[in-house]
């Protein structure tokens, strides 16, 4: 089996997916609430459903805030090589993209705003099937991933 991507993103990426991550779980938490508190005006319901709520809530902030980034950041590898692009993610469900240069159709970079406070940026490979992002890399690096990745497509489409 082919060892690992050798680079690893920004460590401040974590922060991101946190930050991400609070205002889903908070925004969706509100909505569930919302959808909840009716059950509260019938009979010997009481406040029960907006406890469980709160609780869902709490156990998700601990797993996606606490548990999860790190070990998301230790899986999450990439690595350019002269002919393909190397991607490796995932926890659960590990996943492996191996990304021939001949198939590049664009590069980008894309910079939200948590992104952009943290001074990191994405970086996105399409090609015709899919696009593929390496999030969370300092900006410079980004930029020049991008530059990099759209040259040696450039060079494999001359080549055939």
């Amino acid at each position: 089996m082919k060892e690992m991507p050798a680079n690893q993103l920004d460590p401040r990426v974590k922060a991101v997916w946190r930050i991400n991550d609070a205002i889903w779980i908070t925004v969706i938490g509100i909505c569930v609430g919302l959808c909840a508190a009716p059950l509260m005006l019938l009979p010997n319901v009481g406040t029960w459903p907006l406890i469980v709520v709160a609780a869902c809530m709490v156990v998700a902030y601990v797993v996606w805030l606490a548990v999860l980034p790190p070990i998301r950041y230790m899986r999450w590898r990439y690595e350019v090589s002269e002919d393909y692009l190397d991607i490796a993610k995932g926890i659960i469900w590990r996943k492996r993209y191996t990304i021939p240069f001949i198939r590049v159709q664009n590069t980008d970079t894309r910079q939200g705003p948590i992104l952009r406070a943290f001074g990191l940026a994405s970086v996105t490979v399409a090609t015709a099937a899919k696009e593929h992002e390496i999030p969370g890399l300092q900006f410079d690096a980004a930029e020049q991933l991008r530059d990099r990745a759209a040259e040696l497509a450039r060079l494999a489409r001359e080549d055939v």
